[in-house]
């Protein structure tokens, strides 16, 4: 009996020293350091890590990172297509970023039709961006609808500063 207990705890011991190691945790890289231009949106809801610094690499280089629409309009205007333009050769000259294009829409309307709204404005800057060359597979649309405005107020001018399309730089 006695060498029954002794053999057992041995094998105890030898299936305990088998056992598969705990993966070691990583911890992932900081995010580049800056501060943050545009809607200052944070896509942690989403899975996306915006990079600040070329963030503001890419307002320097466009003149800025946003492009504002009528009421309930998605259309590109001649001074959209300018800043899109040069928001374009700087995503081509800097092919390892990718871009989250950002519909916003003011808040009027339902929660579905914002969400739609902010869509459409996001797909039209993307399709805009992907005229100029711009690989598809680095370009994001999200569409934040009403949810996340930049100028509170019930009033003309808040709300023509909410319905936009933001172009962020992310990871």
């Amino acid at each position: 009996m006695r060498t029954m207990i002794i053999a057992a705890s041995l094998a105890a011991v030898a299936l305990a020293g088998c056992a598969k190691k705990q993966p070691i945790a990583t911890t992932p890289p900081p995010a580049e350091q800056g501060a943050g231009t545009g809607s200052g949106a944070n896509n942690d809801e989403v899975g996306l890590v915006e990079l600040p610094a070329s963030q503001q690499a890419l307002v320097a280089a466009a003149g800025t990172d946003t492009i504002y629409f009528n009421t309930d309009q998605s259309d590109i205007d001649d001074q959209d297509r300018t800043v899109l333009t040069a928001q374009a050769k700087w995503l081509l000259a800097n092919p390892n970023v990718r871009a989250s294009i950002e519909g916003h829409a003011d808040e009027r309307g339902t929660r579905e039709y914002n969400q739609a709204l902010g869509e459409r404005r996001a797909n039209a800057a993307k399709n805009f961006l992907l005229t100029q060359g711009v690989p598809e597979a680095r370009l994001l649309v999200i569409s934040w609808g009403k949810e996340r405005p930049v100028a509170s107020g019930s009033n003309e001018a808040a709300w023509a500063q909410n319905r936009r399309a933001v172009t962020v730089v992310v990871r």
